[in-house]
């Protein structure tokens, strides 16, 4: 048996675990570290703020800009405390925010958007003669 675990931390650890879903059969610390970060800090924090790994005893999160970051960090050792209660002590020993800029989606989607919400103004006229005469006289003044 583990040092860090005790009969009362795996009866938490063990609550925790049956309302995560995760892939496969095993599960290592990290996953339990990383899984336990929104339940320690609650919904509206975890949508800013997101556990991404365990690096030793230290939990890597990535956040959205500095504030947030600043903010967190004043935060941490109530934060660990949380998490020390939920999968027990000893497992995450400190927490690293670090700023992660936006992503940005890709190209193709963004064009396929722009397309999508470009409506033609042509398709207004009720008129297929008079719509089709809008056309072709939009598209020699383009010319």
């Amino acid at each position: 048996m583990l040092k860090w675990i005790t009969p009362f931390s795996m009866q938490r650890l063990s609550n925790l675990m049956g309302k995560m879903k995760f892939p496969g059969d095993t599960v290592s610390v990290e996953q339990v570290a990383c899984a336990a970060w929104p339940v320690a800090v609650g919904r509206r924090i975890a949508a800013k703020a997101r556990a991404v790994k365990l690096v030793r005893s230290h939990l890597v999160v990535e956040v959205e800009d500095a504030v947030w970051k600043h903010q967190l960090f004043a935060l941490r050792h109530q934060i660990r405390h949380k998490m020390d209660q939920n999968i027990g002590a000893g497992i995450v020993e400190d927490i690293e925010f670090r700023v992660v800029p936006a992503r940005r989606e890709p190209e193709r989607a963004r064009a396929i958007a722009a397309a999508a919400a470009q409506t033609d103004d042509a398709e207004a006229i009720a008129d297929p003669l008079l719509r089709r005469i809008y056309k072709a006289a939009r598209g020699k003044k383009s010319a």
